[in-house]
């Protein structure tokens, strides 16, 4: 019949993590991920802040 469409049942090849016991027990025993560290720019750039204000201050003192 030219024009229709042959439709096909699709096999079903889920896994089911219960369906095997290694399987199960690696569904079961997965560890959480750690959430991302935080970023340590900021600390970064407030430390090199206050070093230049302490040089400056220094500085001036010394040379005043």
């Amino acid at each position: 019949m030219p024009g229709f469409a042959m439709v096909v049942r699709m096999p079903d090849n889920t896994v089911d993590p219960s369906g095997n016991t290694e399987a199960f027990r690696a569904f079961t025993q997965s560890t959480p991920q750690e959430p991302p560290a935080a970023s340590k720019t900021p600390l970064i750039i407030g430390a090199a802040a206050v070093a230049i204000v302490l040089i400056a201050l220094i500085a001036w003192l010394a040379l005043g």
